[in-house]
């Protein structure tokens, strides 16, 4: 009989989360704990450990600083004389004493895969798009019973060692979205903006739906007011289902962070993508992977108010055939499947 799965939750924005819950709801009841910073009422009943917060500054803000000048390269954040890494190294390793974990998932930090190595726990670490070929990353990696991307194996960074692909299991799929029973409703535009993001400027959406009148212009996430909206405009603020927006519409113009690409890639939806920077160029690297392959327009700033019209009919025009390679309909169970049978056998299992 194998251990409780670890499974850690980075705190920045909300799509490391939604990836844990959909692959812990698919598995029995009880083999994963989510653990992270700020879980409290979010993890839908199912088993957590909430650690302290290991930010520097205000709870809504993580640039990834530590401003320290000793950090060994092996790290990549460690700020020294804080209460709260302190708190939570010791709540964590607690927890793996007591619990004798099977396997540890980190979803994403290298402090944390590294505690639980020396800890003596096995790790599956969660590889994120971008060029992460920095000492600290590389360790990670190597210390890893296997690797989890999840993405489909098309849009991973080409620069990439050769031995850090061969030890990936790429597991795309991982939303909870799926097709639309009904179909998508071609005259309407859905732009989404997550929480780790800066928001949307509601007068440039304005300006926009003036500029492409004959859709139906729908945000959703953290949005400035428009000093006027028009009637083809509703902004939705923070919405709990944003997968069923995103499965009507025709159009989804949004981000490149995984949980929105993945949506869009289930639900079929076309796409038009702004990268946001990140770390290690996380959504750049994968926006020019999915325009390289036809799978979505891309843009790396928001448009004039003359470029949409071009923009809209370019993206109306993409083949959604692209998107169903790049799409595993049972994504999540299988991943867990798979999780599930890494901390079994304890043995490396990447693609094949």
């Amino acid at each position: 009989m194998i251990g409780p799965i670890g499974y850690y939750v980075h705190h920045h924005g909300d799509g490391h989360r939604q990836r844990a819950l959909a692959i812990a709801k698919s598995a029995p009841h009880g083999r994963f704990t989510l653990i992270g910073t700020g879980l409290a009422g979010r993890t839908e009943g199912l088993p957590y450990l909430d650690l302290a917060d290991d930010r520097l500054t205000d709870n809504r803000v993580f640039d990834g600083r530590d401003d320290t000048v000793d950090r060994p390269l092996a790290l990549h954040y460690a700020p020294s004389q804080h209460g709260g890494i302190r708190s939570r190294a010791a709540l964590l390793t607690s927890w793996i004493a007591q619990e004798r974990p099977s396997l540890m998932v980190v979803d994403v930090s290298v402090e944390i895969a590294m505690l639980a190595r020396l800890a003596a726990t096995p790790t599956v670490y969660v590889r994120l798009s971008g060029l992460r070929d920095d000492p600290a990353h590389l360790e990670a990696f190597r210390g890893a019973s296997v690797i989890l991307s999840p993405f489909n194996r098309e849009l991973d960074d080409p620069g990439m060692p050769d031995w850090v692909r061969a030890k990936t299991r790429f597991c795309p799929g991982l939303t909870s979205s799926s097709r639309s029973s009904e179909p998508n409703r071609q005259d309407t535009i859905l732009v989404v903006y997550g929480r780790g993001g800066t928001g949307g400027v509601g007068d440039a959406l304005a300006a926009a739906a003036r500029a492409a009148p004959g859709f139906d212009w729908r945000v959703i996430g953290p949005v400035s007011q428009p000093q006027s909206c028009p009637d083809n405009l509703s902004i939705l603020g923070w919405v709990e289902e944003a997968e069923r927006e995103i499965a009507r519409a025709g159009l989804v113009v949004g981000a490149a962070g995984d949980g929105l690409v993945n949506a869009v890639i289930a639900t079929g939806s076309r796409f038009i993508c702004l990268p946001e920077p990140r770390p290690f160029d996380e959504q750049l690297s994968k926006a020019h992977r999915l325009a390289a392959i036809g799978a979505a327009v891309v843009i790396e700033r928001w448009p004039q108010v003359s470029d949409w019209p071009g923009l809209i009919a370019a993206a109306r025009d993409l083949d959604p055939g692209v998107l169903n390679r790049l799409h595993e309909p049972d994504g999540a169970r299988r991943a867990a499947d798979f999780l599930i049978a890494t901390a079994r056998e304890g043995m490396p299992r990447a693609s094949a």
